[in-house]
């Protein structure tokens, strides 16, 4: 499955999530290694971070600030 990565890789350290993709250090780490149905499970949960971490005041996916 593709990777989300969007190349801008601040880190969140209230969250645990990156800041352009949404995903976890681990979640990330692991990304080549997990199956299809985990891999979707964290596609589909990407949204809802991304928003939180929008609201938070983090830069949001495609933001280079």
């Amino acid at each position: 499955m593709k990777s989300p990565c969007a190349e801008l890789c601040g880190f969140d350290g209230r969250s645990g999530w990156y800041r352009g993709c949404g995903r976890s250090r681990d979640e990330v780490r692991r990304w080549r290694n997990l199956r299809a149905g985990d891999a979707r499970r964290v596609l589909d949960e990407l949204p809802r971070r991304l928003t939180k971490l929008a609201q938070t005041g983090a830069p949001a996916r495609g933001s280079k600030s």
